[in-house]
């Protein structure tokens, strides 16, 4: 049967390894940082990009590698390059396509640390991120796009506010400039959106979230879809002979993977942004019940913010999966199979008192993470958006009483009677 064909949680499962007779049939952990070869000659292929096989763990790893496929796979990409984080996997996602000189079009709800990149270290390097209102028409992205565009950037769940991306007027405009669409999946996953069917070029992931699942390994992904033309005249870098590799040409000698090989042989070679091989054998593991947890995630936080919004004490809540959400009707669109765990909501009574609701809590904890098994919390204003100024902020819907709610695989019920206690504390 053709891997391409098996479902979801096949993939997840089984994806990408299978050992050769009496082999171990659990990926094995390579953690060695070189590889022996007989000759010369064989090696110098490899620095050649003639043959595919690993030469040094920067580059690539034997474990790391399974990884990199089974994500690919469940993606439906032509290739990915694993990294040391989500912020490195954006990094290198971005500065493999643009430099001094370029602009970026970026939806301004973007997590914290991916907004301040995007407008203080690509802003020193020389590219410059427009920041825009995602909810803004077809029309408006346009007008704000220059001739040095080179890039539309979205996540299809947003982080905090659960913002569902509209995917077909984000790749219509990426289309209408002739740049790629990337897209941060990393609270969708795979298993609840598929972005490359729905436009998108390029897919990056913190896979330190659901895809490790258990907040143990920091990790992060880029993804090819190998659906664009780099040869349309606005991406030379990728056509013309690359001198500092041998003068190959990224496009003649790969075609469909060019931009995933250039991402690996020439900015990972450059920045070293590489995963530990322990740590994506951790992420890998992750990946075998990802389909169950995310639709026990999905399950819980529709559950969840059920209760909330029936709640005396609780303000307002912001998820994509209540009918009274803004984004119900792109939920429904491109989530079909759940709406992830993430939610933001606020407490009656303003900042202190969503201070005092968080520090009430026994069972969910106040932590600086998110998307994994266990349910928790974090005030952003305070926190992953501290950064950000007071108007940015404001623009980007950061509230000072928001609270980002990441739903985890217990028991709802459980979590509701915490979240009952607390909101009693509150009174």
């Amino acid at each position: 049967m053709d891997k391409d064909k098996w479902k979801i949680g096949t993939q997840a499962v089984q994806g990408e390894y299978w050992p050769s007779n009496a082999k171990a049939r659990v990926v094995p952990i390579t953690m060695s940082t070189t590889y022996r070869y007989d000759t010369c000659e064989e090696l110098a292929r490899v620095f050649d990009l003639e043959q595919d096989t690993d030469m040094y763990t920067r580059l690539s790893n034997p474990t790391t590698d399974i990884l990199e496929k089974k994500i690919s796979l469940m993606e439906g990409g032509v290739g990915a390059l694993a990294t040391s984080s989500g912020m490195a996997a954006i990094t290198l996602a971005v500065l493999n396509m643009c430099k001094k000189g370029d602009s970026i079009l970026a939806a301004n709800n973007i997590y914290g640390g991916a907004y301040t990149v995007f407008t203080t270290t690509f802003k020193d390097l020389g590219i410059e991120a427009i920041m825009f209102d995602p909810d803004i028409s077809e029309e408006e992205m346009l007008s704000l796009a220059k001739p040095n565009t080179k890039l539309v950037y979205g996540e299809s769940i947003s982080n905090p506010l659960a913002k569902v991306l509209d995917f077909d007027k984000f790749s219509r405009v990426a289309k209408k400039l002739g740049v790629p669409l990337m897209v941060d999946n990393t609270f969708a996953t795979p298993v609840l959106c598929k972005p490359f069917e729905l436009g998108a070029n390029i897919v990056v992931h913190s896979t330190s979230k659901y895809m490790d699942g258990h907040a143990v390994a920091l990790g992060g992904v880029i993804v090819d879809g190998g659906n664009f033309n780099w040869n349309n005249g606005k991406f030379p870098d990728f056509v013309e002979p690359d001198e500092s590799y041998h003068g190959v040409s990224y496009f003649k000698n790969f075609g469909k993977t060019a931009y995933i090989t250039k991402a690996r042989v020439q900015m990972m070679r450059n920045f070293g942004m590489t995963p530990s091989p322990f740590n994506s054998w951790l992420i890998n593991l992750g990946c075998e019940s990802l389909h169950l947890r995310m639709r026990q995630h999905s399950d819980n936080a529709l559950k969840i913010a059920k209760y909330l919004e029936n709640h005396e004490m609780c303000a307002w809540v912001k998820y994509p999966g209540l009918e009274s959400s803004q984004y119900y009707p792109l939920a429904q669109k491109y989530l079909p199979n759940g709406c992830s765990g993430v939610m933001t909501f606020g407490v009656k009574g303003g900042r202190d008192a969503s201070r005092k609701f968080i520090n009430s809590l026994k069972m969910v904890a106040l932590v600086t993470h998110v998307a994994d098994s266990r349910t928790c919390v974090l005030q952003p204003a305070s926190t992953t958006h501290r950064q950000l100024s007071d108007q940015e902020l404001i623009d980007c819907g950061i509230s000072p009483e928001m609270i980002r709610l990441s739903i985890g695989i217990e028991d709802a019920d459980d979590i509701i009677a915490d979240f009952e206690q607390a909101f009693q504390c509150c009174k």
